[in-house]
């Protein structure tokens, strides 16, 4: 089954920094747009960031636009998620995911429903 693993989750004080990183077993993930999802407790599953299998085409939620940067090497067969300026309203589990399909309207939505191969996800909390 293929599936991605996220690592480079913590514990954080708001306004630090930590970088996600999401790498696949078993496939190619340049063939992919490849999204950050994240979950908070009692919360829907929202989509954070997602970029094109190129790397030319990125999205983010408004929530993080300007602190969060998605970007990928596709030699080392990685995707990564740098978040600055962290908030307490930014803890939850973070998921990477791959698009079904590439898209500019999946990479502009980025709808859980239209990602699969998910990882078990990386917890990230931002406290004091």
């Amino acid at each position: 089954q293929l599936q991605l693993v996220e690592s480079g989750g913590g514990l954080v004080q708001p306004g630090g920094s930590l970088k996600l990183s999401c790498a696949a077993s078993r496939f190619t993930l340049g063939y992919y747009a490849i999204g950050w999802f994240r979950q908070a407790p009692g919360k829907e599953r929202e989509g954070v960031s997602c970029i094109s299998s190129s790397g030319e085409i990125t999205n983010y939620a408004d929530s993080v636009k300007g602190r969060f940067t998605i970007s990928r090497d596709n030699a080392k067969n990685a995707v990564y998620l740098q978040m600055n300026s962290l908030k307490p309203e930014d803890t939850a589990v973070y998921y990477c995911a791959a698009a079904q399909l590439e898209t500019s309207e999946i990479i502009a939505t980025m709808r859980p429903g239209d990602f699969g191969s998910w990882g078990q996800g990386t917890q990230v909390t931002v406290s004091s």
